[in-house]
């Protein structure tokens, strides 16, 4: 019963990592509702058993009697094959390897689970709470006790570990003795001792600093100790608060981890997740979190988190090593991880964090939580294996209220300059875009994981519709994947090695021009691209429109003797997909193996998923192809069961060592045939009016913008600039425009735009505009806008 599960994907699947349930009411077992005095430690030591265990659900009905089955089921194989021996608990889980001590705890678990919760075959059985205990002693004494001393990876001892450990003795509270009890707070005491928060810094920061803070307080619930949990209790304090470097949450609604990677979707999630549960656990008790800056968590809920989710899915552009852990299972009832799996994690999240919000706060997510388990047609919620009772019985109560409106998914575009992310959302439609500069990796990879994600951050371009499509990275995409020829990237076809750029290295261009401007509808985004490993240089620029995206890529070099691409598109068929692909009108073929050069083509589309415009007509190439893979490609610890799924793709070949080329073409989600060639027939709906190693821009009349990237100062159609910057303009048709200006490299000290238009007057400014002069012309001089992050400086004016 080998598990070879991540870190933290683990305790998301085992028993203890069904936190993420209700808090409300009494637990499944009387003996547990009924024990000791009902002092304040006692009270939360009960409310925990309930948020492990969750209440309020029927176990007669669904999903509830299947997945009280299925942990049946997993119990019973954990027990018939433990076998305690020196040096194991399981024969495949040697204690001489830091994580199969988490991992034995997590079956232990899965066996206490068993044992408390209603309907699982196992409930209140005698011999299996035997068995339990008898494991319990045996990792304390053979593995996790104050005697022993950390080895391999500390996260095992320090978090992992401790928090099933924890979470076991909680549920088993009455089935322990009081020396088992107090040899685990005393394992606890030595590999999380109050020293593990004394400062924030290497690994007691964002996520790990919450999970650390979750066992210093359940060590003091279940030890009754004050200032175990006033420490826990004031340490999550340094989490919350804006930072403008390192680990945590910007001021722009980024989340970042390991100090150079986008992570809310992983890393992020996992403090939501714990947050959630100890503001959930203190609140109504003398440890209350009372901190003003929690609000800032609270805030994220829809800033950082939701921008970031669609249809029930969390968007892999912010989830880091995680893509690559879609199921490493090895038996039937296995992990499904993958974008859905994460997102299912952060509603249940979400749904906790209400109970310790306002109810203004509580009620407007909970319509946001039913809006998206309604919409997840791909990947149901309620039928996901991989959650807990607690988490499941909490999302079914969302989704039963009759009092709770579901929310639609907003439009709108999302910049988050300081992760280096954009989210293009529109109706029927959303897409991010993954960058990377000196601030932010290419892509992480480390613990065997992520193997092959070098070009991630390369102007990766994923897109989701509202009913197709939201399978389309969770079908497993990355095990599959020509990681050459992912979305939307300009890449060197130069053969890199697994992992390269070294585990944990972060791979970081040495480029500073990458960001954008947007006015929260529409955006100007641009990536200054250099390649891992590689000479690979190119300009990138997307201008984020009504209904399309438009992608240019401009000055783009190499000389590593290998060819250079722009990826138009990789769209994932499916195991057995015959999707059309109709390029000028005309059917190619839907045989496997199919190539072409499209010469002169002005525009493709691919049956059931969108259409792709190329302005005056492109030489671009496809193809239609079966790839086999396996996810121990990409993560030394997946299934190396072969997995095949088809592809179409598109791109531009630049051919080998290119000097300047470029290419343009206009993204356009769910559009049909007759709605892409209709476009591509509009022949000046699309005014390219730059794209070099010196600007790129764009115009398009019929929806009043005009947008450029100015890699270096200059002028380009009505639009100047004296220093690098980004201006994007809307003319709004009512006698007003809207400029939005920003400092992508965050380093302009000053800055001068110039829109060659007559203006009347200006409406508004930011107060980083020193002077603005109106009349034949716009000049807008901005003041230092290096402390502003890449922001985006709106004004709005009225024309003359």
């Amino acid at each position: 019963m080998s598990l070879p599960w991540s870190r933290r994907s683990f305790l998301h699947l085992s028993g203890s990592a069904v936190l993420l349930g209700s808090v409300t009411s009494a637990g499944v077992l009387a003996s547990a509702g009924g024990a000791g005095a009902a002092d304040a430690y006692d009270t939360l030591r009960l409310k925990w058993h309930d948020t492990v265990l969750g209440t309020g659900f029927d176990p007669a009905a669904a999903p509830f009697t299947e997945k009280l089955a299925l942990l049946g089921t997993q119990a019973v194989e954990a027990r018939s094959t433990m076998a305690p021996v020196s040096g194991s608990l399981w024969p495949d889980l040697p204690l001489t390897v830091s994580s199969s001590i988490t991992n034995s705890y997590g079956r232990l678990a899965t066996m206490a689970q068993a044992y408390a919760q209603p309907g699982t075959g196992l409930t209140g059985s005698t011999a299996l709470v035997d068995q339990i205990r008898t494991g319990l002693d045996h990792l304390y004494n053979q593995a996790y006790n104050p005697s022993k001393s950390q080895f391999g990876n500390w996260w095992d001892f320090q978090i992992g570990s401790p928090q099933i450990l924890l979470d076991i003795s909680a549920v088993l509270y009455d089935q322990l003795s009081a020396t088992q009890v107090a040899n685990h707070l005393a394992a606890v005491d030595k590999f999380v001792p109050d020293s593990s928060v004394t400062s924030y810094t290497g690994t007691s920061t964002g996520a790990n600093r919450v999970d650390l803070c979750r066992s210093l307080a359940l060590r003091g619930i279940l030890g009754k100790n004050d200032a175990k949990i006033m420490l826990a209790r004031n340490a999550l304090s340094p989490v919350f608060p804006f930072v403008t470097g390192g680990d945590g949450f910007y001021a722009d609604g980024s989340f970042v981890q390991h100090a150079y990677l986008a992570y809310t979707g992983s890393y992020g999630a996992v403090l939501l997740g714990g947050l959630a549960s100890l503001f959930s656990l203190l609140s109504g008790s003398p440890w209350a979190v009372v901190d003003p800056n929690r609000q800032i968590v609270l805030d994220s809920v829809e800033k950082s988190f939701a921008p970031f989710l669609y249809n029930g899915l969390m968007m892999d552009a912010v989830s880091g090593r995680a893509t690559s852990r879609g199921n490493p299972r090895t038996n039937s009832y296995g992990f499904q991880g993958g974008d859905h799996g994460r997102g299912h994690g952060v509603l249940a999240a979400i749904a906790l964090l209400g109970t310790a919000a306002s109810g203004a706060e509580n009620q407007r997510w909970r319509g946001l939580v039913k809006g998206w388990v309604q919409r997840d047609y791909y990947s149901p919620v309620l039928t996901d294996t991989d959650l807990g009772v607690a988490a499941l019985a909490r999302l079914k109560s969302v989704q039963d209220d009759n009092a709770v409106t579901a929310i639609a998914e907003p439009t709108g575009h999302g910049l988050f300059p300081s992760m280096d992310r954009a989210v293009h959302r529109r109706p029927g439609w959303a897409a991010s875009i993954s960058m990377a500069s000196k601030r932010m990796g290419l892509y992480e990879t480390g613990n065997g994981e992520n193997l092959h994600g070098w070009h991630a951050g390369a102007g990766m371009l994923q897109w989701w519709g509202d009913t197709y499509g939201n399978g389309q990275y969770t079908d497993a995409f990355w095990p599959t994947v020509d990681p050459y020829r992912l979305p939307g990237i300009t890449v060197s076809k130069k053969a890199l090695a697994d992992a390269e750029g070294g585990a944990w290295g972060l791979p970081r261009p040495d480029v500073n021009w990458v960001g954008g401007a947007t006015d929260g509808e529409y955006a100007a985004i641009g990536q200054f691209v250099r390649g891992l490993s590689s000479t690979l240089y190119a300009k990138k620029s997307w201008f984020c429109l009504a209904d399309s995206i438009v992608c240019l890529a401009g000055a783009v070099r190499g000389t590593d003797g290998t060819a250079v691409e722009t990826v138009v598109e990789n769209r994932n068929l499916g195991a057995t997909g015959t999707q059309a692909l109709t390029v000028d009108g005309v059917a190619q073929s839907t045989a496997l193996g199919w190539s072409a050069t499209l010469t002169g083509a002005g525009w493709a589309q691919i049956a059931g998923h969108g259409g792709y415009v190329f302005p005056g007509g492109a030489t671009v190439k496809a193809l239609r192809q079966a790839r086999t893979g396996s996810w121990h490609d990409i993560h030394t610890g997946g299934t190396s069961d072969p997995i095949t799924r088809r592809y179409l793709t598109l791109w531009f070949d630049h051919g080998v060592d290119p000097v300047d080329a470029a290419c343009a073409y206009i993204l356009m989600p769910g559009a049909t045939t007759a709605t892409t060639s209709a476009r591509a027939a509009v022949a000046g709906w699309l005014t390219v009016l730059a794209n070099d190693n010196n600007q790129q821009g764009i115009a398009v009349s019929s929806l009043g913008v005009t947008a450029v990237n100015f890699w270096f100062a200059g002028t380009v159609g009505t639009l100047t600039a004296d220093h690098p910057a980004c201006v994007l303009v809307r003319e709004h048709g009512d006698g007003t425009a809207t400029l939005c200006v920003s400092d992508p490299m965050w380093m302009q000290a000053a800055l001068t735009v110039t829109w060659n238009r007559p203006v009347a007057s200006v409406i508004s400014q930011p107060a980083t505009v020193a002077s603005a002069t109106t009349g034949s012309a716009l000049t807008l001089t901005f003041g230092n806008l290096t402390g502003k992050a890449g922001a985006t400086q709106e004004i709005k004016v009225v024309l003359g």
